[in-house]
């Protein structure tokens, strides 16, 4: 199944981009920046299917097409069968945005193999597979990669041992794509830290939240849309920047 909005097209070829994990959060805010830069967009989603229409019809109201379908970055089949869909629908793939992703507070010692396996397959294997299957599409354009990584993959988290074993295991991920995929095919990856995706009339925000903003010198949490700004850069600054993993953290991390 897919959903499909569309408007007239600009005249041209427009550039194609894939945000996996597109309907929500902070992909949500990446779909819509690379909308507003002109690209055609389609998002994946897992459950949020109403989610994806909504963030869909916010798209094509930019004036470009989106494609909304399903996919499990689990599964082999399943990223191929939608990579196939987004590559036969536009025609071209020019940015592979690995933005579907997890993460779980666990006890290290208690992790079950279930849950470490469960982090690597959403947050690594994931992105190779997607990767692998869109590589084709986007030597040919001289496309780009943008990979979500986290401040966590740099940072040992102990009450977040899976995850963040799972996100460095993405950032090695990055470079050495970059350099196999060169030099047709740019690679990078944006790291956030700490990302408050509180908004007004959520509710009251995470409790968390104020002990992160006061260790960050920035004196606040980072927002979805600083974190796509960044992605937007890679996506459409100099192709020539490669293997490259930004950190959107206000400092935390120093």
């Amino acid at each position: 199944m897919s959903l499909e909005f569309s408007t007239d097209p600009a005249s041209g070829p427009r550039k194609t981009a894939l945000v996996t994990g597109g309907a929500k959060r902070i992909g949500r805010e990446i779909a819509l920046s690379l909308a507003r830069a002109g690209m055609d967009i389609a998002i994946t989603f897992r459950e949020s299917e109403e989610l994806a229409l909504a963030t869909a019809r916010e798209i094509e109201a930019t004036g470009v097409r989106c494609l909304a379908l399903p996919m499990d970055v689990r599964s082999e089949e399943s990223v191929r069968s939608a990579v196939a869909a987004v590559a036969g629908h536009f025609s071209r793939i020019d940015v592979l945005v690995n933005n579907a992703g997890a993460i779980e507070k666990a006890v290290l010692e208690e992790i079950t193999l279930a849950q470490w396996d469960r982090m690597f397959e959403i947050n690594t294997r994931g992105p190779f597979l997607a990767a692998r299957e869109a590589l084709p599409h986007l030597k040919a354009v001289q496309g780009r990669i943008v990979n979500l990584g986290s401040l966590g993959g740099i940072e040992p988290w102990a009450a977040q041992a899976h995850y963040c074993a799972s996100k460095a295991a993405l950032h090695m991920l990055t470079q050495t794509m970059a350099k196999a995929f060169a030099p047709e095919v740019s690679v990078n990856c944006v790291a956030p830290g700490y990302i408050e995706m509180h908004r007004p009339g959520d509710g009251p925000e995470r409790p968390i939240a104020p002990s992160f903003a006061a260790r960050t010198p920035m004196g606040r949490n980072g927002t979805a849309e600083e974190t796509a700004a960044a992605v937007l850069f890679f996506a459409t600054g100099p192709h020539y920047i490669t293997g490259q993993i930004l950190t959107v953290d206000g400092g935390l991390g120093l």
